[in-house]
């Protein structure tokens, strides 16, 4: 997530209430979980064993709870509750903003664009031209949608991300900073669900096609001319490659990369990385020629 204007790291050091050490002139452009960042970034750990994977990460600025040696180029904030520290930056950034009306004054819609009855559009949602949006889809706040989507009725587009910290006292929901961004001729059928990123955005690719009850997680990015039909879930941060099919009840767990082109068949379950090109099924999903041996042999056991 980029900040609206770049934070000089005093002023970040003194909101938060946290000890500079290293380049005390650097300046925060934006702010982003470890798996996201960028030059620029800030970041956070509170986790010592994980202190050395944020400290070698393209993050510019982390906010720790123990001194650690500080690599050239980088600073580092100290402070007692760098969870809470790193929340209050995006509350600050992206502040809740309560609605009481259908369309947020601070929405852009394209002239062309249709809305049917009882559309509800967030704040600083913006919808590009020739669209087509159906009675009672949600479009959450910072969603930002090409020319020629569709998105069919009951949809939820920007839902906050399913993201919690684990403390001593519970779970403690992180602030969704991200956005979700749906690329030109999209089209999105009934009751899908699509969930905005954590800091980064979940993005649907242009020219794919989500059909009914579909769930997109956070910070999911879905490559080009996708095809994924009836109940397909993707868990957070996984990343579909151009052309992927995944047919129905297609499950998808979380940080997984499916290559360009892989199809998977219907009511198959992914746990690992699938390479491109390349037909796959089962629970597991794996290469279909594979599982089919496996099914044949098995069946074969079974009538002995």
């Amino acid at each position: 997530m980029n900040f609206s204007t770049p934070i000089p790291v005093r002023q970040l050091a003194e909101r938060i209430g946290a000890t500079i050490i290293g380049d005390a002139e650097a300046v925060a452009l934006g702010i982003n979980e470890i798996h996201k960042v960028r030059t620029g970034d800030v970041t956070f750990s509170d986790v010592k064993k994980y202190f050395q994977k944020a400290l070698d990460s393209a993050a510019t600025i982390i906010i720790l709870n123990e001194a650690a040696d500080c690599p050239e180029g980088k600073t580092l904030l100290l402070c007692e509750q760098p969870f809470e520290a790193y929340d209050s930056l995006i509350r600050a950034e992206r502040p809740f903003l309560a609605q009481n009306i259908l369309v947020a004054p601070t929405a852009k819609i394209a002239a062309s664009t249709i809305i049917e009855p009882n559309v509800v559009i967030g704040n600083y949602v913006t919808i590009g031209e020739n669209c087509y949006i159906q009675s009672n889809v949600v479009i959450q706040e910072y969603t930002e949608i090409g020319d020629n989507v569709t998105i069919l009725a009951g949809s939820i587009i920007g839902t906050d991300a399913f993201y919690y910290k684990k403390k001593s006292d519970g779970f403690h929901r992180w602030r969704s900073g991200g956005r979700v961004i749906i690329e030109n001729n999209v089209d999105i059928g009934a009751g899908c669900t699509i969930a905005k990123g954590v800091s980064g955005d979940t993005i649907i690719g242009e020219g794919s096609k989500l059909d009914c009850q579909i769930h997109i997680g956070h910070g999911v990015v879905i490559g080009k001319n996708c095809l994924l039909a009836a109940q397909v879930g993707i868990g957070g941060k996984t990343i579909v490659g151009d052309g992927v099919v995944l047919y129905g009840q297609v499950g998808v767990a979380q940080n997984l990369h499916i290559g360009a082109g892989a199809t998977v068949s219907a009511k198959s379950g992914v746990s690992k990385d699938l390479e491109a090109g390349k037909i796959y099924f089962g629970i597991p999903a794996d290469d279909i020629r594979k599982k089919q041996r496996e099914l044949a042999t098995l069946r074969m056991l079974v009538r002995k």
